[in-house]
């Protein structure tokens, strides 16, 4: 399940980091506020439709997921307001300013925050390999970013972006508390709250509404590089914790440089290759971690998809079938054991 997560996260990177130059892109027509808005409400309609389409089809193409319930709200209610309203806010009024090349190196901090968060707010384990492979990917995105000497008018654009980076971690670290819940789900309700509070914003301010073919590509850039990259990570936070998953989400630059390289014929460069050498060596420190020792799962209660394997050794009051995975309400036994694993939501232990 580790490499399966980790490629969510690589691939959540790619469509994200694809994202932020067709945003840049698509500035010229829009007003940054209705950019913002269309983007989310893309990424919500998306989730509503991939997740009601295939049953009124009758078709079944998913593991069926847990619902929100009880104080998700609350914690999927805050990570919406700083990721979906404050940051997205935050990058358009930065890419407004400043050059894509800067704000490429500005979006690396993303994962050092969201990275600092989870260790040093929310306790979330960490050691000496970790935290370097983390410091190697940070230093490959800024050999990718870097542009010689960025000249920068005014410090209104740079500190738009870092405070965007800032909102997203916030919200990394706050989805991470929903993570087992349905992630179209999640999706469909922060896009949706966030597109149409961000249409409000700009509504209000005078700006106007392009045009049906302008807002429907917007619309899809929304769903592809924030929908489904979310969706994704949200997959990913489950199985690796808030700062791994930030780690590797941190490899965007350099997955959407590669493919440039490889769709449209760009050339490649030395400083892509010292980009990418740094890269590879903070991800194979990742990779490589290994984990284990003895610890205790106090007793709980939730709802996921899950098998049953050494974490789940519960029976069934009604009659489920033996598909697994299978999700409903269950609980765990206090339990101690050791074996190799990751900060996931079943290994929230102190150290």
């Amino acid at each position: 399940m580790k490499s399966r997560a980790i490629s969510y996260a690589l691939l959540s990177a790619v469509l994200f980091g694809a994202s932020t130059p067709a945003a840049k892109a698509l500035l010229a027509d829009f007003d940054q506020r209705i950019l913002a808005g269309l983007l989310y409400c893309g990424a919500g309609l998306g989730a509503a439709m991939a997740r009601r389409l295939p049953r009124w089809m009758g078709v079944t193409i998913r593991v069926d997921e847990a619902r929100l319930v009880g104080s998700e709200w609350l914690w999927l209610g805050a990570a919406t307001l700083a990721g979906g309203v404050v940051g997205p806010l935050s990058l358009m009024a930065g890419l407004a300013h400043i050059e894509a090349a800067t704000a490429s190196l500005l979006l690396t901090l993303e994962g050092v925050f969201t990275a600092m968060i989870a260790w040093f707010v929310f306790r979330e384990h960490f050691d000496r390999r970790i935290a370097l492979g983390m410091g190697f990917i940070v230093v490959g995105s800024l050999c990718l970013a870097w542009s010689g000497a960025p000249t920068v008018s005014n410090l209104f654009g740079p500190l738009a972006v870092v405070g965007a980076c800032l909102a997203w971690a916030v919200d990394n670290n706050l989805t991470r508390n929903v993570s087992l819940s349905d992630p179209l789900q999640i999706v469909e309700i922060k896009g949706m709250a966030a597109g149409l509070v961000n249409l409000a914003i700009g509504l209000s301010s005078g700006a106007s509404l392009p045009s049906y073919p302008l807002a429907g590509l917007a619309g899809v850039v929304g769903f592809l590089g924030y929908g489904v990259s979310l969706a994704l990570f949200v997959l990913a936070l489950r199985h690796l914790g808030t700062a791994r998953t930030g780690a590797y989400f941190s490899t965007a630059p350099f997955l959407g440089a590669a493919a440039s390289i490889v769709f449209l014929g760009e050339p490649a460069s030395l400083q892509l290759l010292a980009g990418a050498v740094f890269m590879a060596i903070g991800v194979w420190l990742h990779l490589s971690e290994h984990h284990e020792h003895e610890h205790a799962h106090v007793a709980s209660a939730h709802i996921h998809p899950h098998a049953h394997d050494e974490h789940h050794r519960h029976g069934h009051e009604e009659d489920i079938g033996d598909t697994e995975p299978h999700t409903h309400w269950h609980e765990h036994r206090p339990l101690i054991h050791a074996h190799p694993h990751m900060p996931d939501m079943h290994h929230r232990h102190d150290h």
